[in-house]
């Protein structure tokens, strides 16, 4: 069976994996903290009929050798974790990292979770939780009588009480060696993994961490008009390799044809 068929269809595979990942990107367009994620391609085993450097009898030895690939595969699926934009919403206890750093929240099992979303809103009891209802991790809880609240570049959170200021707490973050390779489990949540490494935990404007503007959310760092170009070659490349599997069927009837 000729090669062609199979490279053909590793091309279609891996194409249709590029468009599921793009398709991914433009529906989260509008989320908030999304990061975008990017389809890396390899090349698969080689078919060696003379390996480069063999001898060519007494005339000295070939340069380059027949070398001939057999297709493509996908791998791997890195996520970017280039800033979006910032959006001023408002609402006083909405946060945005500036610069590197994750929000730490407390899963419904024990476990910690890290997002970029820091649309949090207080509870029935005045913790502020994600629109899930998982708690910021270190918890915060907003007094009743509360009528302003600030957020702080360093973290701190102050609400005037009955016309006092008071310290709720400290906001944390979360950075990681190689945020890539966080595990993404939906809600704009990740989890560490053993490519990630262990999270290093500290507070916003310290060395290696971003800043927290209050009041506002970070957008998703999708740019709509760059994932529809990422389409268009996607299934241009998509239709080349329809091409190659084609050709070599016309080839193969015309091969049969000989025989007949």
């Amino acid at each position: 069976m000729p090669r062609a068929l199979w490279s053909g269809a590793s091309g279609m595979r891996a194409q249709q994996t590029n468009v599921d990942v793009i398709a991914n990107n433009i529906a989260n367009v509008n989320t908030t903290g999304f990061k975008r994620q990017r389809v890396e391609f390899q090349d698969l085993f080689y078919d060696i009929a003379k390996l480069p450097g063999s001898t060519a009898g007494n005339q000295g030895r070939t340069p380059t050798g027949t070398q001939i690939g057999n297709g493509v595969e996908i791998s791997g699926t890195p996520r970017i974790f280039t800033p979006g934009n910032m959006e001023l919403t408002g609402v006083q206890t909405n946060m945005a990292i500036e610069g590197s750093g994750f929000f730490q929240v407390t899963l419904p099992d024990g476990n910690l979770a890290y997002t970029r979303a820091g649309d949090f809103v207080p509870d029935a009891n005045g913790d502020l939780v994600t629109p899930d209802g998982y708690y910021l991790e270190p918890r915060i809880t907003i007094p009743e009588n509360t009528t302003a609240l600030s957020v702080g570049p360093t973290g701190q959170v102050v609400a005037m009480v009955d016309g006092q200021e008071n310290n709720l707490g400290q906001v944390n973050l979360a950075t990681f060696r190689n945020p890539a390779g966080l595990i993404g489990i939906g809600r704009n949540l990740f989890q560490e993994s053993p490519a990630s490494g262990p999270p290093q935990q500290g507070n916003p404007t310290d060395i290696g961490f971003g800043t927290l503007r209050g009041g506002a959310l970070e957008k998703s760092n999708v740019e709509a008009v760059t994932e529809l170009v990422n389409l268009i070659v996607a299934q241009r490349a998509y239709e080349m390799n329809t091409k190659s599997i084609k050709t070599t069927d016309q080839m193969m009837q015309t091969a049969n044809d000989i025989v007949r």
